[in-house]
This record gives C-alpha cells, structure tokens and sequence, in this order.
C-alpha cells in the first residue's frame, strides 16, 4: 500500500452529518530516525535544487484516482470513493530553517505558492474545499522536522467551515455586514488584544479563545480567499505570518508548536460574499512546559475550556512580537 490510495474510503458520520476519512495505510507512516530527512535535496525524494515544492505526500487520506470502497454503505452510512489530494508544502531545502528565520522574499513565494495550489487543486472536478495548514512539533504529532506544511482537497466541505459559513451568513443576513469584519472592528477598536498590525493585515488573540495562545490573522479588506489577494497582501500576509510564528518563538525562546489552519472560500462553484480568509493557530501549550489537552468537555461536548485569560496572554504575545521584530532589525 502507498501512494496507489488503496484501502481508503469515505464514510458518513450520521450524528454530525459529516465525512470520515478511514485511512489505515495511515498506520504505515516509518518514524524516521533524526539523521533521515527525506525532504532534504540528496534524499532522492526531492529535487535537488528547490525553494517551495509541492511533495505529493506518500500516505494519502485522499487520491484522484480512488478505489472502490472496501466497505459496501447503505442508507444509514452512506460510503463513497475517498476522492481528493494530500499534499506536503516543502517552505524550504533547509532542514534547519524556521519559518520566521526565512527571508521575506522566500516567505512572499510560499505565499504565492499557496495560492497557485488553491487555485489549481480547486479547480479539479468535484473538490469542494481546498484545507491548507501546518502542523508544527512533537506536541501535535509531527514525525518530520523538516519545514512543512499541508494541504487537503477534500471532496467536501468540512465541518468546522461549515459551522462557519452558516454562522456569517446567518450574522450577513441579520446585520448586512460580515461576521468577521465586524470581529475585526471589534478588535481594533479594543486593541487590548492584538497582537500585530501591518500592511494591511491584523492578527489577535480572540476574546473567545479556546487555547491560551489562540491567534486570529485577517485581512483588513473583505476578501475570501487567497486568490482575491492582490501582490502587496500578498506580501502583508508573508510579513505577518514571519512575525506571528516568530513572536510564538520568542515567547519561551524554543519553536513553538501550534496547527495553523486556513479558512477560505470552497472551490464548489458557489459564491460566498459573506466569508471572509482568515488563519487561525491552534498552539497546545498555556505555558513554557504545560500543554492544554482535549479531554471529555473539549472532545465530548465540543465545551472548550480555556484555563487562562486571552487579555492576559495578548500582552504576552504582543511583546514577544515585539522582541522578535527588534532582534530583526538589529540583524
């Protein structure tokens, strides 16, 4: 099994109202040792001479070319083909780069990477949303050091989008303006959270915060995906996510692991003027060296919990920006 996609399948989630990936190639994945990169030029898996590279992952939830499910559904669990794509987002050939250590430039054409894929995945026939984000770190489950990130295209639209497509256009509907808009008014007009403001681009710690670091970056201008971004957002993208991730590494003075995860429009064919782009970090740790679990009320009941006070950890976060963009300037 491997990169052929056999044995994967998708099945209904009748309670949710939601597809499950069943992936058991999955259980496959090696634990490499340290001294083995197989991103790294020379592996052989890659180019020797890249700076951004999409990497077909080699154990896919998802392929172009499904097969039949192993399982026959019915009308109570419906199962399907589990069309789509699993990528790896190469950020660069250097093992041990960060992604705040990487030159603006280089992060500009990871940006725009991002986009081109956004753009081409969502234009295959039958993907409905294209899911790009990171996992960073052994917290969450990272096997591979090498800088790297994901992207999904699922033949659905998730759950969590879902959620909150309904919820913006339910707010669009009674208030004629949009949901995240007005959060990020909010904010601004606030202030006691944010954390980074620049080139058109804000990032904060929500209000509502379900994790102690919790981080929301959003466009000033209403836009719903990356593909609406013209080149200076672009650029304001690049600038705030080398200056949020490398506030989180100033923090404690180690990486800091968070799941970054990109909310944007779906590609289905449908128009979403009540969406708005936006990135949010998900970082398990509420201190140096205490990590925030998912437990019963988190995972059971969908009841966050949140053990510390977001006004509190923004002017954490706020400063160690605020170190990282002198230590910068002084480079």
């Amino acid at each position: 099994m491997g990169k052929d996609g056999s044995n994967v399948e998708l099945r209904w989630h009748p309670l949710l109202g939601t597809w499950t990936m069943v992936s058991p190639m999955r259980q496959e994945r090696p634990l490499l040792p340290r001294e083995t990169c197989p991103f790294c030029p020379g592996s052989g898996k890659v180019p020797d001479d890249y700076e951004v590279l999409a990497y077909d992952n080699d154990f896919p939830s998802l392929v172009l070319q499904p097969p039949a499910p192993g399982l026959k559904g019915d009308d109570l669990i419906p199962v399907l083909p589990s069309l789509g794509k699993c990528e790896v987002t190469l950020y660069t050939p250097d093992h041990r780069a960060t992604l705040p250590e990487l030159p603006l430039e280089h992060l500009v054409k990871l940006v725009r990477h991002w986009r081109e894929r956004y753009i081409l995945l969502g234009g295959i026939p039958d993907i409905d949303y294209v899911f790009i984000f990171e996992n960073r770190g052994e917290e969450v489950g990272v096997t591979i050091d090498h800088p790297h990130g994901q992207i999904y295209a699922f033949p659905f639209i998730p759950l969590r989008v879902r959620t909150e497509l309904q919820a913006c256009r339910e707010h669009m509907e009674r208030r004629g303006s949009c949901l995240l808009c007005d959060l990020l008014r909010h904010e601004l007009e606030d202030g006691g959270r944010i954390v980074h403001r620049a080139e058109g681009f804000a990032a904060f710690v929500p209000p509502f915060a379900q994790y102690a670091y919790d981080v929301i970056l959003i466009p000033e201008r209403h836009l719903g995906s990356l593909a609406a971004m013209n080149r200076e957002e672009l650029r304001g993208l690049a600038l705030s996510l080398k200056r949020v991730v490398g506030g989180y590494d100033a923090l404690f003075g180690f990486p800091f692991p968070y799941m970054m995860c990109m909310h944007q429009d779906p590609t289905d064919g449908s128009a979403y003027p009540h969406y708005h782009f936006h990135i949010e970090f998900y970082p398990p740790l509420r201190d140096r060296d205490k990590l925030k679990y998912s437990a019963s009320s988190e995972t059971g009941a969908w009841a966050h919990i949140n053990t510390t006070v977001p006004e509190e950890k923004a002017a954490e976060l706020r400063e160690a920006v605020e170190r990282f963009k002198a230590r910068e300037e002084r480079a």
